[in-house]
């Protein structure tokens, strides 16, 4: 067993940081690249991350998802380091990589060399456990990305103004070509905070359907500022497209997020979510991102009052169980004993 206070470092695409497991302090390390985008970029930043691995002082590497996987297997390995593998999704099956073969195929043969190296590792849900260990023979532990349990502000339905809050990236196969559509028949505003590759056009398809006065892009807000501004909202959104295996199978951070702010969600009914809203009922699930099921949903939990305060009041007794000072046990476990 791994003694506690020992430092893992882990490496994400945008940001590099070590942090010790035991306590929990962490520094930042920005590694700045000369190419922004594409391919260019992903070669660089990986040398340059192969030459920053070289020189840190850590007993254990981990890579956070595929796009960093590459420099932190070789400075492991010449290291002769411990390594994990942090695997946020099932990257090669994201709507921007499985829409676009050529990549899809580069990325799947980088995940091909790369996982079965990485014995050690943990991902979001039971799905991509499983697919893991069919396709390298790896066993990966659940660790679910639940939100700190914070301090509980005013939920009550009796509000002046009833509004939505999507929270997250603003990706492809997030369902806004619909969910823009669907606001037009909804007697409430909808608030976006955040941004990402499909941010330009959502506002092209907000301008078109002549919402800019029902719905509003916030891009970045600060998970501070967020903690305050969730709980102001009426309902959340969490909506996914079919379309490829990471969508289909996906937990996103944002359905445990409106749960922590007490406020219910309208969410698609895909697998890992019905799973938990069976067990906990904080969500109205729909069968898919049709612009009308959007409608008819979103209008559903704005008027149903009785149904409303049902999933709110489920939301503030799942607090004490979906959080993240439950869930770092395991995380804390694994790095012990690995």
């Amino acid at each position: 067993m791994a003694k506690s206070g020992y430092q893992v470092l882990l490496i994400g695409r945008k940001l590099s940081y070590s942090q010790n497991v035991i306590p929990h302090s962490y520094q930042q390390k920005r590694i700045r690249c000369l190419f922004n985008r594409g391919s260019l970029f992903y070669a660089e930043y990986n040398m340059r991350l192969f030459f920053f691995l070289l020189l840190q002082q850590a007993d254990i590497f981990c890579a956070i998802d595929l796009d960093t996987i590459i420099a932190v297997y070789f400075a492991s390995a010449l290291r002769n380091k411990k390594r994990v593998y942090d695997a946020h999704e099932l990257f090669t099956e994201q709507k921007e990589i499985i829409t676009r073969p050529l990549i899809q195929k580069f990325w799947l043969q980088i995940e091909k060399f790369a996982v079965p190296k990485f014995i050690h590792g943990y991902t979001v849900n039971s799905f991509l456990a499983h697919e893991f260990k069919k396709r390298y023979g790896v066993s990966y532990t659940v660790i679910r990305n639940l939100p700190t349990l914070l301090p509980m502000t005013d939920t009550s339905p009796d509000r002046n103004e009833k509004w939505i809050i999507y929270q997250g990236a603003v990706n492809q196969g997030r369902s806004f070509e619909t969910l823009i559509p669907a606001m037009q028949n909804v007697n409430a505003r909808l608030v976006i905070c955040g941004k990402g590759n499909f941010y330009e056009e959502t506002r092209q398809l907000i301008s078109h359907y002549k919402l800019d006065s029902k719905i509003e892009l916030r891009g970045y807000i600060s998970p501070e500022n967020l903690h305050h501004l969730t709980p102001l909202a009426y309902l959340g959104i969490t909506l996914f497209e079919s379309e490829g295996l990471n969508q289909y199978h996906s937990l996103a951070n944002r359905f445990f997020d409106y749960m922590m702010a007490g406020i219910p969600q309208v969410c698609v009914n895909y697998p890992e979510y019905a799973a938990i809203n069976q067990e906990y009922g904080i969500a109205y699930m729909i069968p898919d991102c049709n612009a009308d099921t959007i409608t008819t949903a979103l209008n559903k939990l704005l008027n149903d009052t009785v149904m409303y305060k049902e999933l709110a009041t489920n939301c503030i007794a799942a607090r004490s169980i979906l959080n993240w000072e439950e869930e770092e046990k395991i995380l804390v476990n694994f790095y012990k004993y690995l």
